[in-house]
Protein backbone atom coordinates (compact mmCIF):
# COMPACT_ATOMS: atom_id res chain seq x y z
CA UNK A 1 0.00 0.00 0.00
CA UNK A 2 1.30 3.70 -0.94
CA UNK A 3 -0.23 6.52 0.98
CA UNK A 4 -0.05 10.08 -0.68
CA UNK A 5 -1.26 11.99 -4.14
CA UNK A 6 -2.16 10.79 -7.37
CA UNK A 7 0.97 11.31 -9.69
CA UNK A 8 1.86 10.46 -13.11
CA UNK A 9 5.72 8.79 -13.37
CA UNK A 10 7.23 11.72 -13.42
CA UNK A 11 5.48 12.77 -10.57
CA UNK A 12 3.36 15.16 -11.53
CA UNK A 13 0.24 15.52 -9.65
CA UNK A 14 -2.86 14.48 -11.62
CA UNK A 15 -5.41 16.62 -10.76
CA UNK A 16 -5.62 20.50 -11.66
CA UNK A 17 -4.59 23.05 -8.74
CA UNK A 18 -5.29 24.43 -6.42
CA UNK A 19 -3.66 21.41 -4.52
CA UNK A 20 -4.51 23.22 -1.29
CA UNK A 21 -7.03 25.80 -0.03
CA UNK A 22 -7.98 27.29 3.23
CA UNK A 23 -12.17 27.31 3.70
CA UNK A 24 -14.21 28.47 6.79
CA UNK A 25 -17.49 26.42 7.30
CA UNK A 26 -20.33 28.41 8.98
CA UNK A 27 -20.90 25.18 11.26
CA UNK A 28 -24.63 26.62 11.63
CA UNK A 29 -25.51 25.94 8.42
CA UNK A 30 -22.67 23.95 6.68
CA UNK A 31 -21.91 26.78 3.88
CA UNK A 32 -18.77 27.94 2.83
CA UNK A 33 -18.25 31.27 4.17
CA UNK A 34 -14.54 32.06 1.86
CA UNK A 35 -12.04 29.91 0.76
CA UNK A 36 -8.51 30.66 -0.47
CA UNK A 37 -5.81 28.92 -1.99
CA UNK A 38 -3.11 28.17 0.21
CA UNK A 39 1.01 28.66 -0.95
CA UNK A 40 2.04 29.88 -4.33
CA UNK A 41 5.04 29.34 -6.63
CA UNK A 42 6.17 32.08 -6.92
CA UNK A 43 10.03 31.48 -6.24
CA UNK A 44 9.76 30.17 -9.94
CA UNK A 45 8.57 32.98 -11.98
CA UNK A 46 12.25 34.31 -12.47
CA UNK A 47 13.15 31.22 -14.57
CA UNK A 48 9.85 31.68 -16.57
CA UNK A 49 7.18 28.70 -14.57
CA UNK A 50 3.51 30.01 -14.64
CA UNK A 51 2.60 31.00 -10.76
CA UNK A 52 0.48 28.28 -8.96
CA UNK A 53 -1.27 29.15 -6.03
CA UNK A 54 -2.71 26.34 -3.93
CA UNK A 55 0.01 24.30 -3.94
CA UNK A 56 0.75 20.72 -1.63
CA UNK A 57 0.62 21.01 1.99
CA UNK A 58 0.88 19.16 5.26
CA UNK A 59 -0.18 20.27 8.28
CA UNK A 60 -3.32 22.49 9.99
CA UNK A 61 -3.92 26.24 11.24
CA UNK A 62 -4.21 27.53 14.68
CA UNK A 63 -7.42 30.13 15.25
CA UNK A 64 -6.83 32.77 18.14
CA UNK A 65 -9.92 33.99 20.13
CA UNK A 66 -8.75 37.31 18.57
CA UNK A 67 -10.04 35.98 14.85
CA UNK A 68 -6.76 35.07 13.53
CA UNK A 69 -5.53 32.03 11.52
CA UNK A 70 -2.15 31.15 11.38
CA UNK A 71 -0.92 28.13 9.24
CA UNK A 72 2.31 27.09 7.17
CA UNK A 73 2.04 24.17 5.81
CA UNK A 74 3.16 24.52 2.43
CA UNK A 75 6.54 23.98 0.31
CA UNK A 76 6.80 27.74 -0.22
CA UNK A 77 8.54 28.09 3.31
CA UNK A 78 6.10 31.05 4.27
CA UNK A 79 4.11 31.13 7.52
CA UNK A 80 0.82 33.31 7.48
CA UNK A 81 -1.52 34.74 9.22
CA UNK A 82 -5.62 34.66 7.73
CA UNK A 83 -8.54 37.32 9.14
CA UNK A 84 -11.34 34.62 10.32
CA UNK A 85 -14.25 36.83 8.94
CA UNK A 86 -12.71 36.77 5.19
CA UNK A 87 -10.26 35.03 4.68
CA UNK A 88 -8.20 38.01 4.17
CA UNK A 89 -3.91 37.41 4.68
CA UNK A 90 -2.98 39.54 7.13
CA UNK A 91 0.60 38.53 7.57
CA UNK A 92 3.63 36.55 6.43
CA UNK A 93 6.95 35.66 6.72
CA UNK A 94 9.37 33.47 5.06
CA UNK A 95 10.61 30.64 7.23
CA UNK A 96 13.79 28.75 7.11
CA UNK A 97 11.80 25.65 5.58
CA UNK A 98 8.09 24.29 4.93
CA UNK A 99 6.49 24.84 8.34
CA UNK A 100 4.84 21.09 7.69
CA UNK A 101 2.81 21.28 11.61
CA UNK A 102 0.00 22.91 13.71
CA UNK A 103 1.07 26.28 15.13
CA UNK A 104 0.89 26.70 19.11
CA UNK A 105 -0.15 29.97 20.85
CA UNK A 106 0.53 31.00 24.33
CA UNK A 107 0.28 34.31 26.72
CA UNK A 108 3.34 35.89 28.90
CA UNK A 109 1.66 38.44 30.67
CA UNK A 110 -0.73 39.54 28.49
CA UNK A 111 0.86 39.16 25.22
CA UNK A 112 0.20 36.59 22.97
CA UNK A 113 2.94 34.66 21.15
CA UNK A 114 2.55 32.01 18.44
CA UNK A 115 4.84 29.23 17.75
CA UNK A 116 5.49 27.29 14.87
CA UNK A 117 8.16 24.16 13.84
CA UNK A 118 10.17 24.52 10.61
CA UNK A 119 11.80 21.64 10.22
CA UNK A 120 10.83 20.74 6.35
CA UNK A 121 9.12 17.00 6.15
CA UNK A 122 10.64 13.63 6.46
CA UNK A 123 7.87 12.07 3.49
CA UNK A 124 6.53 15.58 2.28
CA UNK A 125 9.19 18.05 1.79
CA UNK A 126 12.77 16.14 2.03
CA UNK A 127 14.69 19.26 -0.16
CA UNK A 128 15.36 21.19 3.15
CA UNK A 129 15.00 19.28 6.85
CA UNK A 130 16.16 21.70 9.40
CA UNK A 131 15.67 21.73 13.00
CA UNK A 132 14.09 25.45 13.58
CA UNK A 133 11.18 26.19 16.20
CA UNK A 134 10.28 29.94 15.59
CA UNK A 135 8.26 32.35 18.14
CA UNK A 136 6.05 35.51 17.01
CA UNK A 137 5.07 37.86 19.56
CA UNK A 138 1.50 39.41 18.20
CA UNK A 139 0.83 43.16 18.47
CA UNK A 140 0.16 44.43 22.11
CA UNK A 141 -3.70 44.95 22.19
CA UNK A 142 -4.21 48.42 22.04
CA UNK A 143 -7.85 47.91 22.39
CA UNK A 144 -8.45 45.80 19.25
CA UNK A 145 -10.39 42.58 19.62
CA UNK A 146 -7.31 40.94 17.50
CA UNK A 147 -5.67 39.33 20.17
Amino acid sequence: MQIGPLTSPSGVLCTAPPWSTLVAVDLVDGTVRWEVPLGATDEYADRGAPLIEGITAMGGPIVTAGGLIFIGATKDEKFRAFDIDTGELLWEVKTPSASMSIPMSYSIDGRQYVVTVSAGHQFFYRENLTDYILAYALPESSGSNRN
